[in-house]
């Protein structure tokens, strides 16, 4: 079931994300925010988690890509799903959701910078509409200081 992230649901969120800096392919960040941070790097709007057995299973959100009212339909998303429930569906789901979601509240562009190493990210973005748009090789050194190349790919609504 997706439904709206709550603020209790951050214990499991965290958890998922801790299953991410410890794998090394999903994030440059090399510790967990806490919520307060976490809250205000995020766009309120869209934020929704997979709950299974009343447990959070996945989660995604969107952030602004720029301060300028240009740019203010244009987001960056993330999606994290947790590791025993890989394969499942979970993220189809969450991410088709945040595409539904988006456009409704008159986003027109989704964008993700995706580790190249993350081939399971990316074929998730390409199976919910996604193009790859960009490489940047050697853009920043992952937690364990090793250098690592993303993958850029968007999404745009019919309304951009």
């Amino acid at each position: 079931m997706i439904r709206e992230m709550r603020q209790d649901d951050w214990a499991d969120m965290m958890r998922i994300y801790q299953q991410s800096l410890d794998k090394g392919n999903v994030s440059f960040e090399t510790s967990c925010p806490s919520y307060a941070d976490w809250d205000n790097a995020h766009i309120r709007q869209c934020r929704f988690v997979y709950v299974r057995n009343g447990t959070v299973a996945g989660y995604t959100m969107i952030a602004p890509t720029s301060g300028r009212k240009a740019y203010r339909g244009v987001v960056e998303l993330s999606i994290f799903v947790d590791e025993a429930c890989h394969r499942q569906g979970i993220g189809t789901q969450l991410l088709l959701k945040l595409c539904e979601e988006t456009e409704k509240c008159g986003y027109w562009t989704l964008y993700a910078a995706i580790f190249a190493a993350n081939r399971a990210s990316i074929e998730l973005h390409r199976k919910c509409g996604f193009r790859e748009i960009g490489y940047r090789e050697k853009i920043a050194k992952d937690r364990f200081g090793i250098w690592q190349d993303t993958v850029l790919m968007e999404r745009r609504n019919r309304i951009g």
